[in-house]
């Protein structure tokens, strides 16, 4: 039995596109520090990208997948799922596999209909095929792993739109996914704003400690100067540069 798709959608509108975007301005390490200082954990572990050097913000459409019941399927053929043309443009797919490494739940078919229907990107807790060409199609794709096993008649969708369990940290439909070359994370949709805000100051801390270090000033001056300790207040001295990202 699924879930409610039109539920999803309804969720997913509470937060405004201004702050998707200006998330997606900003790297996953910016972010990840934003949400440390909230007490927040977002970090999607085992997700890596597989397109490097791509990255995105989008709000979670939420799929849920289950094994194939192997004695209820007999020899009927049980596709993994059909459910993009329900997903709405500007969404990240999140699909919960399990974490799954034996079978897929993503592929170059998939991705081309993504790509038509507006979808900015998939997070799978699972994994995917069909890597080359979902490459050159420069479409963003993170997932636990990459196998070549179809998923057909191995797991099917179980719903849509309930909230997905990344080894603890949970995703719900209308939270904001940021991903890029270190990662995947959720940005729970209530403090989005906050985060945002946060992460640009986590941004602007780490400028203005670089341009300091460039100017000659020691490292361990410029982070006592410029507030290193607690990035997300903003440098405590100094201009504050162009949005970049984040040093260790």
């Amino acid at each position: 039995m699924t879930g409610s798709s039109p539920a999803a959608a309804v969720v997913a509108t509470a937060v405004p596109v201004s702050v998707v975007e200006r998330l997606a301005a900003l790297d996953t390490a910016s972010v990840s520090d934003a949400l440390d200082s909230l007490g927040v954990t977002g970090v999607l572990a085992g997700i890596a990208a597989r397109v490097p050097g791509t990255r995105t913000a989008g709000i979670a459409y939420t799929i849920t997948y289950r094994p194939v019941d192997a004695d209820a399927a007999g020899s009927q053929f049980r596709n993994a799922a059909n459910y993009l043309d329900d997903v709405p443009a500007g969404s990240v797919v999140v699909a919960d596999n399990g974490g799954r490494t034996d079978c897929t739940n993503w592929g170059s078919l998939l991705t081309a209909v993504a790509r038509s229907r507006g979808v900015r990107a998939t997070v799978l807790h699972g994994s995917a095929r069909d890597i080359a060409e979902i490459r050159a199609a420069g479409y963003p794709l993170f997932s636990s792993g990459v196998t070549m096993v179809s998923g057909k008649n191995r797991v099917q969708l179980a719903a849509t739109g309930l909230p997905v369990d990344v080894h603890g940290t949970v995703v719900r439909p209308g939270d904001v996914i940021v991903a890029d070359d270190n990662g995947a994370l959720v940005v729970p949709a209530h403090l989005a704003a906050e985060v945002a805000e946060r992460a640009e100051r986590v941004e602007q801390t780490e400028q203005a400690i670089a341009a300091a270090v460039r100017d000659g000033l020691r490292l361990d001056e410029a982070r006592q100067r410029f507030g290193y300790a607690r990035p997300w207040d903003g440098p405590a001295t100094g201009a504050t540069g162009a949005t970049g990202a984040t040093g260790a």
